[in-house]
């Protein structure tokens, strides 16, 4: 049968519901991974695309036994793609190894056997001929749950009602990412960053659009230094929120050298331009996550420290939480 192509929710950034409306939500790991939507069409067949709507089923091999899970019950699933490190943490930086390969198949086959992905399955929109976004989170989450899909590189990991203070701490003792918490009466809302779902995570992290870099000195020469971030106002102007010099590896930083050379400009893309000396300026179009301390008054950020490109987000994708001062 045909599958209805469908878009997936999206989580708002937030704290934890307050205690008094604890047991109306529930609460899952917040997984670093990539966005997949996964259809199967009933026939062994499985297809999987990104959050941008990209087929991404070539990148990920182990994963199309899957196909064959449900026998000839067609389903739309929602999840997210993971690559483990050795303590079974997802880790961001080994799974963008793998993200590139979607268009090289030998090759996503040798890495399948070096180091298969795992694929964590949490919401179910579309089952046996039946939409199932009109229906509330648990009765969603029952169904997904009675499908049993466990299996070499999947899995349906346990969500806990109630108790978002305890499980948000495990996440910190464990050193996940943090929590998505999810209203149990909520319905699925396809494309749509919704506030029926919170994303809560243990450090302070932010999408950022890189507008500049300042080159780098002594063993760095040749390579940017810090780049230069900002963030979109509710006028669409970018602010600059600060810089950034530290969080990649050699490679990381000569791979960002490379992408910054092709968007070179002489017009600076802030708004109001930041007195910043010696800065380059790019056109801002690549998107970078950040993690920090805190804010200043001015709105900049203290200590980051880079965390990874976003590949799958376009800066008018990108998420911010500026001051009110400069919203």
């Amino acid at each position: 049968m045909t599958l209805p192509l469908i878009a997936p929710m999206l989580a708002t950034p937030g704290t934890l519901p307050p205690a008094a409306q604890d047991a109306r939500w529930a609460y899952e790991t917040k997984q670093d991974g990539q966005r997949a939507v996964v259809y199967l069409a009933g026939d062994g067949s499985v297809l999987l695309r990104a959050r941008s709507g990209e087929d991404i089923t070539a990148t990920y091999p182990e994963l199309l036994p899957l196909g064959g899970a449900l026998g000839s019950t067609p389903a739309v699933l929602d999840g997210e793609v993971l690559a483990l490190d050795e303590q079974g943490r997802a880790d961001f930086q080994l799974l963008q190894s793998r993200m590139v390969l979607a268009h090289a198949p030998s090759r996503a086959a040798r890495r399948a056997a070096e180091q298969p992905v795992h694929l964590v399955l949490f919401d179910v929109m579309h089952l046996a001929g039946h939409s199932l976004i009109g229906q509330s989170y648990v009765r969603r989450r029952a169904q997904l749950e009675g499908l049993g899909l466990d299996g070499p590189f999947w899995s349906t990991p346990g969500a806990l009602v109630g108790h978002g203070e305890q499980a948000l701490q495990a996440t910190l003792e464990h050193g996940l990412e943090g929590l998505v918490c999810k209203r149990l009466d909520s319905v699925y809302e396809p494309g749509v960053r919704s506030r029926a779902w919170i994303k809560v995570r243990n450090m302070r992290g932010e999408d950022v659009v890189v507008g500049g870099w300042l080159p780098g000195k002594g063993r760095l020469t040749g390579l940017p230094g810090s780049v230069l971030l900002g963030q979109r106002d509710s006028a669409g102007r970018l602010r600059y929120v600060g810089n950034v010099g530290t969080g990649w590896s050699e490679a990381e930083r000569t791979e960002l050298a490379a992408l910054l050379r092709t968007l070179t400009t002489d017009v600076c893309p802030f708004h109001p331009v930041p007195p910043v000396a010696g800065a380059r300026w790019v056109l801002p179009r690549l998107v970078g996550e950040v993690r920090y301390s805190t804010r200043t008054t001015a709105g900049l950020l203290r200590q980051p420290s880079w965390l990874r490109l976003r590949q799958d987000l376009t800066p008018e994708e990108s998420t911010a939480d500026l001051p009110e001062h400069l919203a």
